[in-house]
């Protein structure tokens, strides 16, 4: 496998679905947009306020004070324990997501400040395998959980993924009684989990780590869920209400105790923080 670019050089943003150029087109509404435009909204269409999906980097940026994220936990690197192959191998597909984004995995995780707060962060990377979990992406929230307990700081995870990876079979899933053992323990000395929700967080993430927060944020209309709708209806033969797996209904069902626009999550935490930690 070839070697990572090198940590030097800040990897290039990127921003999930959203073609180069000048103009773009929201998603949601259609209305074509400058692209300067959505950036400087905090790549939210002007509109009407669709949240573009965003890297892990630009997200830590979005968030975290200026200059102030310590990255950790970068050396740890994915293998191919299955031998797995699909259109490609899974060693040759890792390369590939390495080369995109310049990170070794689907999550980036270290120390900021946010809003003067100290804290604790993992962030998933929909660029990288749809923010997949693998084996490497559960060692590393841990990890993140596990110094958040030692440094006595409040945890901030943030959710964006496909859900567990089949390409690590039963190592992908036994992350998720992994994760879930570590916040329990973080739980029991009294540590502040706060758990962010972005479009899209389903699968095994759903179904671990995401849904255990002491706060559980969620930007507007993020998908929500674990089984996505077709798979639901093909195994209970159910109609569901529309828009069930959005963050608006998980909130009204009591699933998601806020929902938070993404230019006031900045502020928002740092209240929660405040709340809670004296």
């Amino acid at each position: 496998m070839s070697q990572l670019p090198s940590q030097d050089a800040a990897p290039a943003k990127r921003t999930e679905g959203i073609p180069e150029g000048l103009w773009l087109r929201c998603p949601d509404c259609g209305d074509m947009l400058f692209r300067k435009v959505v950036e400087e909204s905090l790549h939210v269409c002007p509109h009407c306020q669709y949240h573009f999906r965003i890297g892990a980097r630009l997200r830590i940026e979005h968030l975290v004070d200026p200059g102030s994220f310590e990255e950790m936990f970068n050396d740890i690197l994915p293998t191919d324990p299955m031998d797995f192959v699909d259109r490609k191998t899974y060693a040759d597909r890792l390369e590939s997501e390495q080369a995109k984004t310049g990170d070794p995995d689907a999550v980036v995780c270290g120390k900021a400040f946010i809003k003067g707060r100290p804290m604790m962060l993992a962030v998933m990377n929909p660029d990288f395998m749809m923010g997949s979990m693998g084996s490497v992406v559960g060692e590393k929230i841990t990890r993140t959980i596990e110094k958040a307990a030692v440094d006595n700081l409040p945890l901030l995870i943030v959710s964006c993924s496909g859900g567990a990876r089949m390409q690590e079979s039963t190592l992908s899933l036994m992350q998720m009684a992994k994760t879930s053992a570590a916040l329990a323990r973080l739980d029991e000395q009294g540590g502040l989990f706060i758990s962010l929700l972005a479009d899209p967080t389903t699968g095994g993430v759903t179904a671990s780590f995401a849904m255990l927060g002491d706060f559980i944020l969620a930007e507007p209309k993020a998908l929500i869920g674990f089984a996505g709708p077709r798979t639901i209806w093909n195994t209970i033969k159910v109609e569901l209400p529309e828009g069930f797996q959005r963050s608006e209904f998980l909130q009204e069902h009591g699933f998601v105790d806020f929902i938070v626009h993404r230019k006031d999550l900045r502020s928002e935490i740092a209240r929660l923080v405040d709340f809670c930690v004296k």
